[in-house]
C-alpha cells in the first residue's frame, strides 16, 4: 500500500480534521514506531506503520463512511472529550458504527444542525474556509437594531486581530425589544457570531443553526438525528462557493489577414523548366512632358545703344595686285 501523509491517515481514522491533526502533531502527540513526529511532513505506511496519538493507537479507517445530521439541542458539547462531563452530541446517535465526530462545532448554548462523521475528507471540506460552505444562522437579540450595525455586519469586523470575511443579513423581525435576524457565514471561527454581534452592543438571546450548505432542519426536532441520504452526501461535497478558478490559456496570436489583391501570385514552376520569355506590350510609355509654367522671356532694355559712325577719312582703297599705285599729292 502507497504512504499516505499523517494528517490524512488520521482523519481517515475519524479521529480528527486534516488541521486539527496538524495541529496535534506539530504539538508532540502523535508517535509513528515509538518515535515521536514534531514536524511536517510525514509520512506513513497503514499496513506497516503502527502509529499512535496521546499513547492510544490508531487503527486504519474501515472503507464504510457514516453521516448523521443532529439537530443539536442546548446544554450539549460537540467536544470528543468533556472534562465536566456534560453530555456530547456523539452520545444522542447511539446506532453508530465506528467511531464519529462533529464536522464543525457549536458551542454549548446554541442549538441546531450538526453533522456528525467518520469522514475526514467531508469534514475538511466542509469547515475549511476557502472552500466557502455556508452555514446559516437565526439570531435573536436584544434591543432594535440599526441600519448602520447591519452595514457592519455584512461588511466584517476585527476578531483576534483578523478581520472577518462580512457576513450576509436579513431582518426577519425587528421590533423595539427584540430583532430576529437570519445571518449566513462561509468561515466558522469559535462563537463567531456571538463575538461580533457582542462588538456591536447587542446581547444574542438565542442562536439556531438552521442550514449547512443545502441541508436544513426541516422535519428535524431538537434533540432528533438522522442518517444522510447518498444524495444529500454528494450535494454537501461540491456545494461550496469558492470553487478553483479555470485555468486561463494565453490567447492565441493571429497573423494579420491580408485582403486579396488583383495580382495573381507567380507560379512555382518545377526545377530545369524555362522561365517563359516576356513580350514587349504594344503600349508607348508615356512622354514626359517639361511642365506647364514657361520661363519669363528676357526682354532688351527701352533704351538702345548709340550706334557707331565711321571716322570722316575713308579707308585707302586697296587695289588688286598689277594695278597702278596711287598717285602722291603734290
Amino acid at each position: 500500500m502507497s504512504k499516505l501523509r499523517i494528517q490524512k491517515f488520521l482523519a481517515e481514522a475519524g479521529l480528527a480534521s486534516r488541521r486539527a491533526a496538524e495541529e496535534m502533531v506539530l504539538q508532540g502527540r502523535v508517535e509513528v514506531n515509538g518515535a515521536a513526529v514534531e514536524s511536517l511532513p510525514c509520512f506513513v505506511d497503514p499496513a506497516t506503520d503502527k502509529v499512535r496519538v496521546d499513547g492510544k493507537a490508531v487503527r486504519q479507517a474501515s472503507a464504510a463512511r457514516s453521516y448523521f445530521l443532529l439537530n443539536k439541542p442546548r446544554g450539549v458539547v460537540c467536544t470528543q472529550r468533556d472534562p465536566s462531563g456534560r453530555p456530547r452530541a456523539v452520545d444522542l446517535v447511539p446506532q453508530r458504527k465506528g467511531r464519529l465526530y462533529c464536522a464543525g462545532r457549536l458551542d454549548a448554548e446554541s442549538t441546531g444542525l450538526v453533522l456528525l462523521t467518520n469522514d475526514g475528507e467531508l469534514t475538511e471540506y466542509l469547515t475549511h474556509p476557502r472552500h466557502g460552505v455556508v452555514k446559516t444562522y437565526v439570531v435573536e437579540i436584544d434591543g432594535r437594531i440599526a441600519g448602520d450595525r447591519i452595514d457592519k455586519l455584512k461588511a466584517g469586523t476585527y476578531l483576534d486581530g483578523k478581520r472577518t470575511q462580512g457576513a450576509r443579513v436579513k431582518v426577519l423581525r425587528r421590533g423595539p425589544a427584540r430583532s430576529l435576524l437570519e445571518i449566513r457565514l462561509n468561515e466558522g471561527r469559535n462563537r463567531e457570531v456571538r463575538r461580533i454581534l457582542a462588538r456591536l452592543g447587542y446581547k444574542v438571546r438565542r442562536l439556531k443553526r438552521v442550514a449547512i450548505g443545502p441541508i436544513t432542519d426541516r422535519g428535524l426536532k431538537i434533540g432528533h438525528y438522522r442518517p444522510l441520504t447518498d444524495q444529500e452526501v454528494r450535494r454537501l461535497a461540491r456545494c461550496g462557493e469558492k470553487r478553483q478558478p479555470p485555468e486561463r490559456k494565453p490567447p492565441e496570436r493571429k497573423a494579420p489577414e491580408r485582403k486579396a489583391s488583383g495580382r495573381k501570385p507567380p507560379e512555382r514552376k518545377a526545377p530545369g523548366q524555362k522561365t517563359p520569355e516576356r513580350k514587349a506590350s504594344g503600349r508607348k510609355p508615356p512622354e514626359r512632358k517639361a511642365p506647364g509654367r514657361k520661363p519669363p522671356e528676357r526682354k532688351a532694355p527701352g533704351r538702345k545703344p548709340p550706334e557707331r559712325k565711321a571716322p570722316g577719312r575713308k579707308p585707302p582703297e586697296r587695289k588688286a595686285p598689277g594695278g597702278k599705285p596711287p598717285g602722291r599729292r603734290k
